[in-house]
């Protein structure tokens, strides 16, 4: 489980594997200007984690001052609201993978950022029941 707010380098999504399988069979949530594709996996015998990857489309914003600005703002909103996603992780036992993807075309302020990263962990929080079943149904079937 997270110890204060701190952000610890096994949240980060790494994984080449693990993000094209992501990007191929997960689900969304979405909240302009942040897309989040999610995936649960199993979490074995570890404690359940939300691994993350932020993606800033150089098509959408040009300027890499613009896009860095962008991806911490919403690390910074992610890290401060993910209270209720890790009680869902904890909840339901699996472990979930996200991609947040920004959409706007313009650098929004944190103040606009912020309360849609609140409503895309939430949904992605209210569907985590439903993905763990199905993580759940395919891991009893190899057994």
């Amino acid at each position: 489980m997270i110890r204060g707010n701190r952000m610890y380098k096994y949240e980060k999504l790494r994984s080449t594997t693990a993000i094209d399988a992501l990007f191929r069979g997960g689900a969304t949530a979405y909240a302009y200007p942040i897309r989040a594709t999610f995936r649960a996996v199993t979490a074995g015998n570890y404690q359940p984690v939300a691994r993350f990857m932020i993606t800033v489309p150089k098509r959408k914003l040009r300027h890499a001052v613009d896009r860095v600005a962008v991806r911490r703002r919403i690390r910074e909103a992610y890290r401060l609201n993910r209270g209720p996603l890790y009680a869902a992780l904890a909840e339901t036992g699996v472990s979930v993978e996200v991609a947040f993807i920004y959409l706007a075309d313009k650098v929004k302020g944190y103040a606009s950022i912020e309360p849609r990263m609140r409503e895309v962990l939430r949904q992605i929080a209210m569907a985590l029941p439903a993905e763990a079943e199905k993580i759940n149904a395919i891991t009893d079937a190899d057994k």
